[in-house]
Protein backbone atom coordinates (compact mmCIF):
# COMPACT_ATOMS: atom_id res chain seq x y z
CA UNK A 1 0.00 0.00 0.00
CA UNK A 2 1.05 3.17 -1.44
CA UNK A 3 1.14 6.49 1.72
CA UNK A 4 -0.63 9.39 0.26
CA UNK A 5 1.67 12.05 -1.75
CA UNK A 6 4.02 9.21 -2.81
CA UNK A 7 3.93 9.91 -6.49
CA UNK A 8 5.55 13.52 -5.69
CA UNK A 9 8.53 11.19 -4.74
CA UNK A 10 8.66 8.72 -7.16
CA UNK A 11 11.80 10.49 -8.92
CA UNK A 12 13.63 9.59 -5.21
CA UNK A 13 16.02 7.21 -3.98
CA UNK A 14 15.09 5.99 -0.53
CA UNK A 15 18.30 7.41 0.50
CA UNK A 16 17.60 11.33 -1.63
CA UNK A 17 14.41 10.60 0.15
CA UNK A 18 15.55 10.13 3.68
CA UNK A 19 18.05 13.33 2.69
CA UNK A 20 15.07 15.17 1.73
CA UNK A 21 13.00 14.59 5.02
CA UNK A 22 16.01 15.32 7.36
CA UNK A 23 16.56 18.87 5.72
CA UNK A 24 13.23 19.33 5.91
CA UNK A 25 12.84 18.43 9.92
CA UNK A 26 16.42 20.35 10.49
CA UNK A 27 14.72 23.20 8.70
CA UNK A 28 11.94 23.01 10.73
CA UNK A 29 13.56 22.62 13.78
CA UNK A 30 16.16 25.58 13.66
CA UNK A 31 13.00 28.34 12.50
CA UNK A 32 10.81 27.36 15.15
CA UNK A 33 12.84 27.10 17.93
CA UNK A 34 15.44 30.12 17.49
CA UNK A 35 14.44 33.12 19.18
CA UNK A 36 12.84 30.54 21.93
CA UNK A 37 13.70 32.15 25.47
CA UNK A 38 15.94 29.89 27.81
CA UNK A 39 18.12 30.01 30.71
CA UNK A 40 20.21 27.25 32.53
CA UNK A 41 17.27 26.35 34.35
CA UNK A 42 15.42 25.85 31.55
CA UNK A 43 17.98 24.47 29.05
CA UNK A 44 17.21 20.69 29.63
CA UNK A 45 13.39 20.99 29.75
CA UNK A 46 14.12 23.11 25.89
CA UNK A 47 16.57 20.38 24.54
CA UNK A 48 13.88 17.85 25.75
CA UNK A 49 11.22 19.42 23.69
CA UNK A 50 13.11 20.22 20.58
CA UNK A 51 13.64 16.65 20.85
CA UNK A 52 10.45 15.24 21.30
CA UNK A 53 8.70 17.49 18.38
CA UNK A 54 11.22 16.62 15.72
CA UNK A 55 10.67 12.91 16.39
CA UNK A 56 6.74 13.46 15.33
CA UNK A 57 8.21 13.91 12.00
CA UNK A 58 7.53 10.22 9.74
CA UNK A 59 10.94 9.26 9.09
CA UNK A 60 12.87 10.70 11.72
CA UNK A 61 13.99 7.92 14.00
CA UNK A 62 16.11 9.47 16.73
CA UNK A 63 17.16 13.26 17.54
CA UNK A 64 19.75 14.46 20.05
CA UNK A 65 19.56 18.05 20.83
CA UNK A 66 22.14 19.69 22.82
CA UNK A 67 22.50 23.36 23.94
CA UNK A 68 25.60 25.11 24.79
CA UNK A 69 25.28 25.76 28.78
CA UNK A 70 28.10 27.81 28.73
CA UNK A 71 26.78 29.96 26.01
CA UNK A 72 23.15 30.18 27.73
CA UNK A 73 25.28 31.26 31.49
CA UNK A 74 27.52 33.95 29.51
CA UNK A 75 24.48 35.60 27.38
CA UNK A 76 22.06 35.74 29.99
CA UNK A 77 21.21 39.80 30.74
CA UNK A 78 19.95 40.85 33.45
CA UNK A 79 16.70 39.17 33.82
CA UNK A 80 18.72 35.89 33.53
CA UNK A 81 17.70 34.75 30.26
CA UNK A 82 18.65 34.73 26.52
CA UNK A 83 17.41 33.70 23.47
CA UNK A 84 18.14 30.58 21.83
CA UNK A 85 20.45 31.41 18.88
CA UNK A 86 21.48 28.67 16.28
CA UNK A 87 25.03 29.00 17.70
CA UNK A 88 23.84 27.59 20.88
CA UNK A 89 22.33 24.31 19.20
CA UNK A 90 23.77 21.16 18.14
CA UNK A 91 22.14 18.21 16.77
CA UNK A 92 21.75 15.00 15.33
CA UNK A 93 18.83 13.33 13.65
CA UNK A 94 18.68 9.85 12.37
CA UNK A 95 16.40 9.39 9.74
CA UNK A 96 14.94 6.52 8.17
CA UNK A 97 13.16 6.16 4.60
CA UNK A 98 12.74 2.58 3.06
CA UNK A 99 16.38 0.35 3.04
CA UNK A 100 17.99 3.72 3.59
CA UNK A 101 19.15 5.59 7.77
CA UNK A 102 21.28 8.44 7.06
CA UNK A 103 22.18 10.82 10.01
CA UNK A 104 22.07 14.66 9.81
CA UNK A 105 23.76 17.33 11.84
CA UNK A 106 23.53 20.97 13.03
CA UNK A 107 26.22 22.77 14.52
CA UNK A 108 28.08 25.86 14.85
CA UNK A 109 31.75 26.01 12.69
CA UNK A 110 33.66 28.33 14.02
CA UNK A 111 35.62 28.41 10.80
CA UNK A 112 32.47 29.37 8.85
CA UNK A 113 31.24 31.34 11.52
CA UNK A 114 27.37 29.49 10.56
CA UNK A 115 25.27 27.16 12.32
CA UNK A 116 25.69 24.50 9.56
CA UNK A 117 23.38 21.77 8.58
CA UNK A 118 24.73 19.16 7.13
CA UNK A 119 24.67 15.31 6.01
CA UNK A 120 27.07 13.18 7.69
CA UNK A 121 26.65 10.08 6.46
Amino acid sequence: MREPGEEYFSNLSDRERAIFEGGISMGALFHQFVGTPVNLETVEVLEGAIAESIKLQPAIRDAEVNIDRDMVRDAAGEFGYVSLTGEMLRVRLTVEYGSSRITVCLEYLDELRYPLMYVKD
